[in-house]
Formats: structure tokens, sequence, C-alpha cells
């Protein structure tokens, strides 16, 4: 599915089975509660923590879909159409960084 796609089936979701969208605050809070979700795994999976006894160790896959579902209705709140905005910060990195990170020693 594209990007687009995906913005569209969140609406469709959103004003089928959600009402209506959280607010532009609250869903922000949101998306930090689903990086922060994210970010534990990631620290106990791939970092030096250790899951906790009887933790549940969710899948990495649906804690980063649920961080693109509310960036997703963030962008359909706020008219962001995310495939235009993906192209033009590509655009952007590859002026920028055409030889930063090739001229990097440290990489």
């Amino acid at each position: 599915m594209t990007i687009q796609e995906a913005q569209n089936k969140v609406d469709q979701w959103i004003k089928t089975y959600g009402v209506r969208y959280f607010s532009e605050l609250t869903n922000t809070a949101v998306l930090m509660e689903e990086v922060g979700e994210l970010a534990r795994l990631m620290a106990r999976k791939y970092g030096d923590q250790s899951f906790k006894k009887g933790e549940n160790q969710n899948d990495i896959g649906d804690e980063m879909a649920d961080v693109l579902w509310v960036l997703l209705c963030l962008a359909n709140q706020t008219g962001v159409d995310l495939s235009a905005a993906l192209a033009k910060n590509f655009e952007k990195k590859t002026n920028r960084d055409a030889t930063r990170h090739l001229d990097n020693e440290k990489l």
C-alpha cells in the first residue's frame, strides 16, 4: 500500500470506527507514548537492557505500526500529504548530504 493509500485507509477507519480523531495535541502525546513503547522494546531486544520476568515481549513490527498509525492520523489532521513531504525530504537530504556520509571517517 502506498503512503497516500495508508492515509486514506486510516481516515476511513477513524470515520467508521473511531467516531472522530483525537485532538492534534492528544495525538502528539499518543505518538510520543507509542515511540516510547517501541524504544523500550528495542532497548531490551537489541540494547543492553533485558526483559523483566513475565514482561510482554511485543512484536516490533506491531509497535512500529502503532507509531505509523498515529503519525498518519496527525498528517490527516494537519493536511500534510506524507508522500509529497517524504519526496521533498529525500531531495533536501540528498542535496545537503550528498557526500557528507561518504566523507565521514567514522563510517
